[in-house]
């Protein structure tokens, strides 16, 4: 157990951003409008604890349209889906409420305007992530995924006059830059993605562990695994030489990555909330931390709406709307 004094230093800024707020928020008022259960496909952001809070409440998380019966509300997650998935539900009727976050929903605004100009695409993202199913199941040909620069080459467009590029949302510019670099050497005309198609507080989370890496001797990111921000903080820890380990909460801290560190740093993911964070700062100040202080750092202030049938007067959807 370390016993030497710690000093603790708060990454800023960290947790929630505005996307999970607001998903979340739609599926309390959901519940407390039309009574549990709501469904919810695909667990409305990743993180173990705001899923299993919201199931107490009354949320129900299933993968397929056919587990929920009808006239049945429904919450699309955060991440964002197809549109075959829209279809599915405007056929079935269920009362919709679409969470997906509006940065995501700006990036499939981006994808149908260009497809309608007659463009291709190439994502870059992580497969199987389901922002990035979500966006690529905006069409049903045409875009082709890219994870890494070796995947650059493999790829085959039908055509290289009229390409584009569109990026999952949770990756920083950081984490695109050699990918970018290797799909622009091969296709030098191909249109670039806008800036602000990279999540704010995506980057300003990485940018915040940037500062803070060099201060301490080990960082903690709160965050679950399936979280793709929260991994991606933790390596960039790393890539900057600074031990890194990302828990789920305080029980996964183990005192070995204490021994010998006399500064902490935290940090968490877009879909942590701050009472994990709590918690783990908690326990080490238990394992022998003194001081806690949070870095100087972005006060964040963006609010995304929510959608109008849960609105403070707000008219319910209709059965077939997808409300963005």
């Amino acid at each position: 157990m370390p016993n030497q004094p710690m000093d603790i230093v708060m990454a800023e800024p960290r947790g929630f951003c505005a996307g999970v707020d607001r998903a979340i928020e739609i599926v309390e008022r959901a519940l407390t409008k039309f009574g549990r259960p709501i469904y919810v496909r695909h667990e409305i952001v990743h993180n173990t604890f705001v899923v299993n809070d919201l199931k107490a409440k009354g949320a129900i998380f299933i993968e397929a349209l056919s587990d929920v019966p009808a006239g049945a509300t429904l919450v699309f997650s955060a991440h964002g889906v197809s549109r075959a998935v829209q279809d599915e539900a405007a056929r079935l009727g269920f009362r919709v409420f679409d969470a997906t976050c509006p940065l995501v929903t700006k990036v499939h605004v981006e994808v149908a305007k260009l497809h309608a100009e007659g463009y291709e695409f190439i994502m870059i993202g992580h497969k199987g992530h389901p922002e990035v199913e979500g966006t690529m199941g905006q069409l049903d040909s045409g875009i082709h995924l890219v994870e890494d620069v070796a995947d650059v080459q493999r790829i085959a467009p039908s055509q290289t006059e009229r390409l584009a590029v569109v990026t999952q949302t949770t990756l920083s510019v950081d984490d695109t830059a050699d990918i970018l670099r290797a799909i622009k050497q091969r296709f030098p005309a191909i249109r670039e993605p806008k800036q602000q198609d990279i999540c704010y507080a995506t980057q300003n989370r990485q940018d915040a562990i940037k500062l803070l890496s060099p201060q301490v001797d080990l960082v903690i990111v709160v965050g679950s695994p399936t979280s793709s921000n929260s991994n991606r903080l933790r390596e960039v820890a790393i890539k900057l030489g600074t031990e890194s380990h990302m828990v789920d909460n305080a029980n996964d801290l183990r005192p070995a990555w204490f021994e010998g560190k006399t500064r902490v740093g935290v940090s968490a993911g877009a879909s942590a909330p701050e009472v994990l964070v709590r918690e783990v700062v908690e326990r080490i100040k238990a394992m022998g931390a003194i001081s806690v202080r949070t870095m100087d750092g972005l006060v964040e202030t963006v609010k995304f709406p929510l959608p109008k049938g849960l609105r403070e007067g707000g008219q319910d959807p209709s059965p077939l709307g997808h409300l963005r």
